[in-house]
């Protein structure tokens, strides 16, 4: 028996998606980190190319992952209990580093329990496979996270369980909910906090004002679910995300340790009951080895400083790179979609300038990514820019000259 016929069908399917433009290029290999050094943040080398170079594309908005704090703790771990968790959580593979993530993960939220996973797409999936059952109504933004997507599918929600409203439009929102048909027993109101290709955020406020009126309609309950992977960490006053930004709570809320806090997996929090009942229904917790304990530790570590006064410094810091970056793209002319979250998108509105503006950051040493149809819609290309911790002011000024010099 020979792959030639299957590869060649996926040859033609990814020729396919060449010729729509849906096509990943090849992946760039980071093969070398070089830390700070006088006025400048840290840069990194790739094969091939001896530039050394600034990441503006990279989801770790607080900058731990080099850290050293963190680095030993998952050392320690590592030494203590090995690299792996030999089973599933149910098959002893709880150790006390993956009880103790979750202890932490739910105090930083302010929530009662919480579940951790591999990553904040599984525990997307894990949710989702928790509250879902045949009576369940399902309301979610167009502009929501793949993951959200494949969560309602996963789940089995069929076409005439759930409803979708323009992004962020509260009146569509509010008549989704008068329109859920009749025998629904439960409704789901699902969002991102932050929305990783705009950099805006959900009206949480908003949310939960509109839903009010219907929360007695339905016996087995509303809730409202956020996925704050972006902003938990990187966004408010104390970094608790686009809740504290917002000034109101979701229901349940998903994040993940791999954006704000440089490590890696993701977590729901919510009540005790919800908790539980991801444990005894989320094939996505049940059937898969959990996080690495050197993962666990070094993300309670991760908690632990950005709960401190190093982590309010560093938010901080952050906060005033990306109001420098921002005033920059405007005073350079460039069209933007304002709010103080460190996804920056540049408007470029046009494909081949787009790819151009992307070679032309790269070829001056600062990576960047693009986006273009079918990825958005034509008309609106980006290159969305993510501003971190380590930047510092000769970065940010660095990555404007390179913008201004661009002759379009």
């Amino acid at each position: 028996m020979t792959l030639e016929k299957l590869d060649a069908s996926l040859m033609d399917e990814i020729r396919a998606l060449e010729a729509e433009g849906r096509a990943k290029p090849p992946e760039r290999v980071i093969t070398g980190y070089v830390p700070p050094e006088a006025s400048r943040g840290p840069r990194y080398r790739l094969r091939g190319s001896d530039t050394l170079f600034i990441r503006m594309n990279s989801n770790s908005y607080l900058s731990l992952s080099h850290h050293p704090k963190l680095l030993e703790a998952a050392d320690r771990a590592t030494h203590g209990f090995g690299v792996g968790p030999g089973a599933v959580r149910f098959i002893d593979g709880t150790f006390a580093h993956h009880v103790e993530l979750e202890e932490r993960i739910a105090a930083y939220m302010g929530r009662p329990a919480a579940r951790i996973f591999n990553s904040a797409y599984t525990a997307n999936l894990g949710q989702a496979l928790a509250i879902a059952s045949p009576g369940t109504y399902w309301i979610g933004d167009a502009l929501n996270h793949n993951s959200i997507i494949r969560a309602m599918r996963i789940a089995g929600v069929p076409r005439e369980n759930k409803a979708i409203y323009p992004h962020n439009d509260m009146e569509a929102l509010g008549r989704c909910l008068e329109e859920v048909p009749d025998g629904m027993d439960r409704v789901v109101v699902i969002f991102d906090g932050i929305f990783s290709m705009r950099g805006d955020y959900a009206p949480v406020d908003e949310i939960l004002r509109r839903c009010e009126p219907h929360r007695d309609r339905f016996p087995k309950g509303l809730v409202t679910v956020i996925d704050d992977s972006h902003g938990i960490g990187a966004y408010g006053v104390t970094g608790r995300g686009t809740e504290e930004h917002a000034g109101a709570r979701a229901d349940i809320v998903v994040g993940t340790f791999g954006k704000a806090f440089g490590v890696n997996g993701g977590f729901v929090a919510s009540s005790a009951a919800l908790v539980e009942a991801i444990r005894q229904k989320s094939d996505t917790y049940i059937y898969t080895n959990p996080l690495g304990v050197a993962d666990c530790a070094a993300a309670s570590a991760a908690l632990e400083i950005a709960d401190g006064p190093e982590g309010a410094e560093r938010l901080e810091h952050l906060h005033a790179m990306t109001r420098r970056f921002r005033e920059g793209v405007t005073r350079l002319g460039w069209e933007s979609i304002p709010g103080p979250h460190p996804i920056v998108p540049l408007l470029v509105r046009d494909t081949a300038r787009t790819r151009k503006l992307v070679r032309h950051f790269y070829n001056n040493g600062v990576l960047v990514v693009g986006l273009t149809f079918p990825v958005v819609p034509r008309g609106d290309e980006t290159i969305r820019f993510q501003i971190n911790a380590a930047h510092t002011e000769a970065d940010i000024d660095c990555a404007l000259a390179v913008l201004e010099s661009f002759g379009g």
